[in-house]
């Protein structure tokens, strides 16, 4: 994977595309580093379309994306049913191992509108796994970065090694001083 594609999701990278600890926390920051996203994303076509009104779409995306995954469990689904009612969503049959699958697309849109749909079918398909209580943010501040927990006891807080060790750390130095 490259720069942005941590995890090869839609949903979770352009989510991930704003990170706190960096001291400016835009990882978007032109046209060229969203076509660099779509790109590692497989998504040639769209990076190929790309301008500046798209670059603020898509960061538009992102704060929908993010304000989704912020929502309680709970709240999530009926979050996303809401941001996918205003989406052009297209649903299309397609074959898969040679048995009927239904999948979203949204054909003919813009840049933006193409990859909030690959968000929601990504959101869809983590449901449909089983892992939508395991879609998580991390608990680290100020890290806010999305990510699924795949750990056998589904309890994990922190997107990675480096924000749990930094959690760790800070809540013991709060313990030492008290």
């Amino acid at each position: 994977m490259g720069h942005f594609a941590q995890f090869g999701l839609v949903a979770l990278d352009l989510a991930n595309t704003w990170d706190e600890y960096l001291d400016d926390p835009e990882r978007l920051p032109d046209v060229a580093a969203l076509r660099r996203f779509c790109d590692e994303l497989e998504e040639a076509e769209v990076a190929a379309q790309v301008g500046e009104d798209d670059l603020v779409a898509v960061r538009a995306v992102r704060s929908r994306l993010r304000a989704v995954l912020a929502a309680e469990p709970r709240e999530r689904a009926p979050a996303l049913a809401r941001w996918a009612a205003e989406l052009p969503v297209r649903a299309q049959i397609v074959a898969a191992d040679g048995l009927p699958e239904l999948r979203l697309t949204a054909e003919h849109a813009s840049p933006a509108d193409r990859l909030a749909v690959r968000a929601v079918r990504e959101l869809l398909d983590i449901a449909g796994a089983g892992d939508w209580e395991r879609l998580r943010l991390c608990a680290a501040s100020p890290c806010r970065d999305a990510f699924v927990d795949r750990s056998r006891p589904g309890r994990r807080q922190f997107c990675s090694t480096r924000c749990a060790n930094r959690a760790h750390a800070a809540a013991s130095r709060a313990r030492h001083r008290a």
